[in-house]
């Protein structure tokens, strides 16, 4: 009896953990001293030689090359902001050219995209991660690692090609677990030269929770309001910049998930009343055809400020809670690409996910996964305790490849998070095609801000920048 009741009492105690540990998207590790006065996030975990020692190629010289490809420019001022919700409610904000979300940045594919970020009085510093697009390391925004944090009164240029039409993001990753949650958001959107699906409307919603307290839809309270009339085929773009999954409906119509994490799915199933999660940082664009009398709304299962309407007339009936779940692995048309489960790959790794560690390790002491450019990497995931991680990896595209021992059998899904549930296996694989030095980490920011943070460092890559409380850089 003795023993159950202790057991009884440590379930309890990980219970109240697991909560807060959920709840703490503003409180970041760093904060509470989990970070050391320096690290060289390029030879933590082993040994000097395997990362290429001091004859390796710097981070900082991985840029992207001369181009005559069309140039979009753009200039985005990071500030602290009294802003003005449509409720009348006047809040404290941080944000980029003062609103939150940030501009909406639109490039075609091909782009060469070129953005100054100036910190006009964030005195913790900043930074932009180009949350998904594949870029050259020096641009990946993560202080400490690519760069140093922009400080109060500096600036910093990016500069890359667009390369992958899709729906992406921008946030700070300087303490970005506080930073994004007080608003340094903002949605990138690459629009493709040759359109994969039609549509008459395009339309890009992020999904946000403003100082852990304020629940909008591109900014505003109690849901959104677009344009489209009977007949019209509307692209939605949904962007979930909060931490929670969100369960997304689509009422009123008949629908396809067309894209996720900004890439198309091939020959996307036309659903109805199902429930999709999307997780922290991720994407998922629908596509549906507007009713001719009535409106499409799309809303959150649990939040229900989260919402959108679209059109006039009557609105439709909601979905019941227990409607089916979007299930990716099995939606859509099979397409060979090469890639399977069994193919050979160079390296294999496992990363159990706990609580609020990897392989039992938090920060910098779990030790990076190296690769060498060329190689296939295969990652098996392995969610055991805990709530939901969606994993996010940065600079490259993976391709998921099994859920629960069990492959893929519908459209081929290329992603850079995947979402876990408590007892979810996934494996993943992706090619080194991208030298550099880069995070993977779980997209819930406060789950990463406490220890959910890791590397994946390719062969011979080194960083001048320093982690740590000395410099102040501090990614999450």
């Amino acid at each position: 009896m003795i023993k159950q009741s202790k057991t009884i009492s440590m379930l309890l105690l990980l219970l109240l953990m697991s909560l807060l540990a959920t709840a703490c998207g503003f409180h970041s590790g760093y904060q509470s001293g989990k970070y050391p006065e320096e690290i060289n996030m390029a030879e933590h975990g082993t040994h000097h030689h395997e990362n290429g020692g001091g004859d390796g190629v710097s981070c900082a010289d991985i840029t992207e090359a001369p181009s005559d490809a069309p140039v979009k420019r753009f200039t985005l001022t990071a500030a602290k902001t009294t802003i003005t919700l449509n409720n009348g409610k006047t809040v404290e904000a941080w944000t980029y050219n003062g609103s939150t979300p940030g501009p909406e940045l639109r490039v075609k594919e091909g782009d060469r995209v070129i953005v100054t970020l100036a910190n006009k009085n964030v005195e913790k510093g900043v930074s932009i991660h180009w949350h998904g697009v594949v870029l050259p390391c020096s641009q990946d925004g993560v202080p400490g690692v690519t760069q140093d944090a922009v400080w109060p009164g500096k600036s910093f240029t990016y500069e890359f090609i667009a390369r992958h039409p899709g729906t992406y993001w921008y946030h700070s990753h300087q303490q970005s677990s506080e930073q994004a949650g007080r608003g340094l958001i903002g949605r990138l959107i690459v629009e493709p030269k040759k359109e994969t699906f039609r549509y008459d409307r395009d339309y890009a919603v992020t999904l946000q929770k403003l100082n852990d307290k304020h629940t909008l839809t591109n900014g505003q309270v109690d849901g959104l309001k677009l344009d489209a009339k009977p007949g019209d085929a509307v692209r939605l773009r949904i962007i979930n910049a909060d931490n929670e999954v969100q369960w997304m409906g689509v009422a009123g119509a008949d629908f396809q998930v067309i894209s996720i994490d900004g890439q198309d799915l091939n020959g996307p199933d036309v659903i109805r009343q199902q429930w999709i999660p999307i997780g922290g940082g991720q994407r998922y664009d629908v596509l549906f055809t507007m009713p001719k009398n009535g409106q499409v709304q799309i809303y959150s299962k649990e939040q229900p400020k989260l919402n959108l309407s679209l059109g006039h007339g009557s609105a439709p009936e909601r979905l019941n809670k227990n409607a089916k779940e979007f299930d990716f692995t099995t939606y859509g048309t099979p397409k060979e690409d090469g890639i399977t489960p069994d193919m050979k790959f160079d390296r294999t790794y496992q990363l159990t996910l706990g609580l609020l560690d990897i392989n039992g390790k938090q920060f910098h002491d779990i030790p990076p996964l190296i690769v060498k450019e060329g190689e296939w990497i295969k990652i098996r995931f392995d969610h055991k305790f805990g709530g939901p991680h969606p994993m996010h990896l940065h600079g490259h595209l993976f391709k998921v490849l099994t859920k629960n021992g069990k492959p893929l059998s519908g459209s081929p899904i290329y992603a850079d998070s995947i979402l876990l549930f408590r007892g979810d296996v996934y494996e993943i694989a992706f090619e080194a095609n991208n030298p550099g030095l880069w995070m993977e980490h779980c997209h819930n920011l406060g789950h990463a801000a406490n220890g959910m943070s890791m590397m994946v460092n390719y062969e011979g890559v080194t960083t001048p920048y320093r982690v740590g409380t000395k410099s102040g850089n501090l990614p999450d």
